[in-house]
């Protein structure tokens, strides 16, 4: 598996680009996706998992995908809390090009698909909803975490889903171990939601 889409890809032009039917939220919509991005011909298992698995998101608030491909969950949680506003955050230029363009194509004005630091520092997240790109290796993955659970309002979950042989309960006992270093001052507790082909869905709950 290639590991291009987690760094750099600039946007894909007219010509690499492709349509793809898709159903988000109940909907069935069609989606631009490129390659040199995360899951480019469908909705990947492990988010599929999360989707059905997740608790519906906060209705008003800045609500949080992190690493977000082409969007399928930046685009649900826009389309399921049309008075919130998602950020869409990626590394990579292509993946954030194509969100931009389907939130566009889906007649969603409250997305915004950015770089990770152009999220205004002063921002609380009401929820964070994640396929983390776990093969970037355990030292980038903590610091995600460590970098974005501590923005996490008072009574905001994250929910995260990984892949059960690559590393879920590993990165579970991890948070266990330090989210009271993450989160400060507040309490904080992690536990796994659920599990289903091969996943498992951490649910992180702030204050």
């Amino acid at each position: 598996m290639s590991d291009d889409h987690y760094f750099t890809a600039r946007p894909a032009s007219a010509a690499e680009r492709h349509v793809m039917p898709v159903t988000l939220a109940g909907r069935d919509v069609e989606v631009e996706t490129a390659g040199g991005i995360f899951s480019p011909r469908r909705i990947d298992l492990g988010t599929q998992v999360l989707l059905r698995a997740v608790p519906e998101p906060p209705r008003t608030g800045e609500l949080l995908d992190l690493g977000c491909g082409w969007g399928p969950l930046a685009l649900t949680l826009a389309i399921d809390s049309p008075l919130a506003h998602v950020w869409a955050v990626d590394v990579n230029e292509r993946a954030l090009d194509l969100v931009a363009r389907n939130a566009r194509r889906l007649g969603l004005e409250n997305v915004t698909a950015c770089a990770p630091d152009a999220v205004p520092p002063d921002i609380e997240l009401a929820a964070i909803w994640s396929n983390p790109p776990i093969r970037v290796g355990k030292d980038a993955l903590h610091a995600m975490m460590a970098q974005w659970l501590p923005r996490l309002a008072d009574g905001a979950s994250a929910h995260l889903v990984v892949q059960r042989n690559l590393g879920a309960d590993t990165l579970l006992r991890w948070l266990d171990d330090h989210l009271t270093e993450i989160v400060g001052s507040r309490t904080a507790t992690v536990t796994r939601l659920a599990s289903a082909k091969g996943f498992r869905i951490l649910e992180v709950g702030v204050g």
